[in-house]
């Protein structure tokens, strides 16, 4: 059976959790001899993806039109949709991944009479904030989600959290065809490391392994909660470092918000150490390892890779009970959860931010004040991340929704 997975992000272009599931998924899916996989013949997986061509077999790269130069930029995503859809021709079924590539399968799906599927790892209607970055783009890109959603012949939504998202920004969709796939972890890959070099390797980021540290990876958008952190990480014990692995911001204005946010707290206190580039995994393990606990002040996350990554290395984590983060941080077992209220307008914004910051504040506190419990919390992380995230699981889950797809 031939399967065409339709993504924006695939190696070497990968910026967020989307294009981790995405890569980890399509490696499991290949290597799966053709008896385990419910096909006679086994599968076929195809990747197109915007950017670049590749040089991995069975994968093709979509560059912007050059028609559309110049254009919006929503404009161009739909341009490369196009292209993707027309090489679809001769798949037995669509699997895209985000907005940015829901285009490309539902015409892909139309135009040859296959099912589409489609993996939601965001929803548009839950991030106004894209209007800031997209303009009136940002209205075609609903559009886009929207005609997707209500066309697909399945949804996996990546916890159940998200599944009450999509079913309540999207009620016309049937939540028959609504199914739960969590993200997954490669606990191989992702695993503690405290060998030689590592302490050395860490320090070289200007992070001091012998002082405790919390740790917070991912891309400057509203979503990720990082004003929020940046006010609760004033009244953090001294001795602590705040680590922002940060970069890729959606705007200007967030950028130099969080800018602002960063620069003040730094004249308070020690140890604030901004990393604004991506780095490489084995960077980002031994930081992980290094660290008290890892924070995740998200108000909106479907479900969050990256704190699998973390509970992978055996690092607690601190994260906002929204969304579903939840479904894997087990409060009191893997880490703490941060209560939170939220405004029903879609940005996911505190009702009360400052008693959202204090009750971070205090959960910091009181994880990087028990160094021992921390650990003890990260060891417990990381049997769950082995037991119940791994991408063979989360890979037959998936095959269960292509065949309920084709049925």
């Amino acid at each position: 059976m031939r399967v065409d997975v339709l993504t924006k992000e695939y190696p070497p272009a990968i910026y967020g959790g989307a294009g981790v599931h995405v890569a980890e998924l399509v490696r499991v899916l290949r290597a799966m001899a053709p008896a385990d996989t419910g096909f006679p013949d086994g599968l076929d997986v195809r990747v197109r993806a915007f950017g670049d061509p590749r040089t991995e077999a069975g994968t093709t790269g979509y560059p912007d039109p050059v028609e559309l130069a110049g254009a919006n930029a929503a404009l161009r995503t739909l341009g490369v949709d196009v292209a993707m859809a027309a090489d679809t021709v001769g798949a037995d079924l669509l699997h895209s991944h985000t907005w940015y590539a829901n285009t490309a399968g539902h015409l892909g799906g139309l135009l040859n009479g296959v099912p589409h599927v489609l993996t939601a790892h965001s929803l548009e209607p839950l991030r106004p904030w894209k209007a800031e970055q997209l303009g009136g783009g940002y209205a075609l890109s609903s559009w886009a989600e929207r005609t997707a959603y209500l066309g697909a012949a399945a949804v996996v939504a990546v916890s159940a959290g998200m599944r009450r998202d999509i079913l309540r920004a999207y009620p016309d969709v049937d939540p028959e065809r609504v199914h739960v796939v969590h993200n997954g972890i490669d606990a191989d890959l992702w695993a503690r490391d405290e060998g030689p070099g590592a302490a050395d390797a860490v320090r070289a980021l200007g992070v001091d392994p012998d002082r405790p540290s919390v740790v917070f990876l991912g891309r400057t958008t509203r979503q990720k909660g990082l004003p929020h952190l940046l006010r609760a990480a004033a009244s953090l014990p001294p001795e602590v470092q705040l680590v922002l692995c940060a970069g890729a911001p959606d705007t200007p204005e967030i950028a130099a918000e969080v800018a602002g946010l960063v620069a003040e707290l730094a004249t308070r206190r020690s140890g604030v150490v901004h990393i604004e580039r991506m780095l490489p995994r084995q960077d980002v393990v031994r930081l992980l390892s290094a660290a008290t606990v890892f924070v995740c002040p998200s108000v909106y996350e479907p479900l969050g890779i990256v704190n699998l990554e973390a509970m992978a290395c055996g690092t607690a984590v601190v994260g906002t009970a929204t969304g579903g983060i939840p479904e894997v941080v087990d409060d009191g077992v893997t880490g703490w959860l941060v209560p939170i209220e939220q405004v029903s307008d879609g940005t996911g914004t505190p009702v009360d931010p400052a008693r959202y910051e204090a009750d971070l504040a205090a959960a910091l506190a009181t994880a990087v004040s028990d160094p021992e419990e921390a650990r003890r919390r990260g060891a417990a992380g990381r049997e769950r991340a082995v037991a119940e995230f791994s991408w063979e699981a989360i890979a037959a889950r998936t095959l269960e929704v292509y065949r309920a797809a084709l049925s």
